[in-house]
């Protein structure tokens, strides 16, 4: 994960203290991001990163943790690239 996608990430998870490490297993759902948070999430991932998350990447299991999240993005960038 690199620092902006934390940074992006952090804004929308209410329930992770600013201080405390975001571990790449962590509960998302747990920390805060509901269905709205994830529209939001994905507006700024796709602007910032300049991709598109496909119908695929639309599941349940791409927001379970921010590191299902940050590989279903590595995979995204990698093909726009």
């Amino acid at each position: 994960m690199d620092p902006q996608f934390e940074q992006i990430l952090r804004s929308h998870l209410p329930f992770l203290p600013a201080g405390d490490p975001l571990d790449a297993g962590a509960d998302l759902v747990g920390l805060g991001l509901d269905s709205l948070g994830i529209v939001q999430l994905l507006t700024a991932l796709e602007s910032e990163y300049q991709v598109a998350f496909v119908d695929d990447a639309l599941s349940r299991e791409t927001f379970e943790t921010p590191g299902s999240l940050w590989t279903v993005l590595s995979k995204l960038r990698s093909i726009d690239a």
